[in-house]
């Protein structure tokens, strides 16, 4: 049976690495995909004057997956909100219902010289965050800028229902099931009543789930801990602006922001997949971005759309092996290993898929 994969490059770096990703999954034709491009961010409003244009939102809803590169840059800074490029990607996690967005944080052997921390501190260090994607600040309302007593004041609503945090804890607590069965809920219940209610519902849900031991952390600490002591945490999960944080000071820890995958996911599995990593505008079209995080955003999409757990590891190890044979795109290369551009890294796994 085909499956159906709508490819959303957007700006800067993503169609560079999108391309890979593509080369990659193309090499296995036994996967039986049907792959089709649209436009989405500042590309999407270049040709049809909007960042999510309705084109790309019915291709994306018909698919069975949908494969990102990154959104946004500096030529797009001055549109009125609504039309920016990272309002693309917000309103298509909300109209996909793309509420839980799992983030590896896993260091591969060869890069730990390449983290900000000592290699006895991150060796080992397997991490899965899970953020909560569709609700808090980023979406709650009221929200603006306006006029008062004869100042400017902007302002944002935190915000978090109890079905929301029901089913993204949910989420958490199966993946910890299946790993090391420790969770860490990360909130700031001492100051925020939305926070004090994500914990009291995560302990309810927790019920459910007696060989898990949860833990709870406030997000200030969890900053810390990170960089103190990252191999404490085997899962995490969290809101959307502290996941967005976490995710990203977690990501360093890894040696690389361009070797972190992403899924965002529905209640039935359909995802979307990214890097976490930005659009880079200042090394678009250079052919030297580091691909492996979209590459790998590709096995994660094979693992938890298709549940296809024996293609997700064939294209996880190929990338081990391209590390093992110390290929490095110029973000991880080191002095030794073989500097690579962002073509060739894609060619290179494709051959250790082979």
């Amino acid at each position: 049976m085909t499956k159906k994969i709508a490819v959303l490059p957007g700006d800067g770096i993503g169609p560079e690495i999108v391309a890979q990703a593509v080369k990659v999954l193309q090499a296995m034709p036994e996967l039986n995909l049907e792959m089709e491009e649209a436009a989405i961010g500042g590309a999407g409003y270049d040709t049809a004057g909007d960042p999510l244009p309705e084109a790309t939102l019915k291709l994306a809803r018909e698919a069975d997956a949908v494969l990102l590169g990154a959104v946004g840059g500096p030529q797009y800074d001055k549109l009125d909100r609504p039309l920016r490029p990272e309002r693309g990607l917000l309103r298509i996690r909300k109209e996909l219902n793309l509420f839980a967005n799992l983030r590896p944080a896993l260091l591969y052997p060869e890069l730990a010289d390449s983290s900000s921390l000592k290699p006895e501190v991150v060796s080992g260090l397997d991490i899965m965050i899970v953020r909560e994607l569709t609700g808090d600040v980023y979406f709650g309302q009221p929200r603006g800028i306006e006029v008062r007593n004869g100042e400017r004041v902007g302002f944002n609503t935190m915000i978090y229902s109890e079905s929301e945090v029901r089913r993204v804890a949910r989420v958490a607590f199966d993946i910890a099931m299946k790993r090391g069965k420790k969770l860490c809920s990360v909130e700031k219940a001492n100051v925020l009543e939305c926070s004090e209610l994500w914990k009291e519902v995560v302990i309810e849900v927790s019920k459910g789930y007696p060989e898990v031991e949860l833990s709870h952390m406030y997000v200030d600490n969890a900053a810390m801990q990170l960089v103190k002591w990252p191999k404490q945490f085997d899962v995490i999960v969290t809101g959307n602006i502290f996941g967005d944080i976490l995710s990203d000071q977690a990501s360093m820890l890894s040696g690389s922001i361009g070797m972190l995958p992403s899924a965002s996911l529905d209640e039935n599995n359909k995802g979307m997949y990214e890097p976490i990593h930005g659009s880079a505008p200042d090394i678009a079209g250079k052919n030297v971005a580091n691909p492996l995080a979209t590459i790998l955003s590709a096995a994660m999409m094979l693992r938890y759309t298709f549940g296809d757990e024996a293609n997700a590891q064939r294209i996880e190890q190929a990338v081990r092996k391209v590390l093992a044979d110390g290929v490095r795109t110029a973000d991880i290369y080191t002095a030794g290993t073989k500097k690579v551009s962002c073509s060739e890294m894609g060619d290179a796994v494709v051959a250790a898929l082979k």
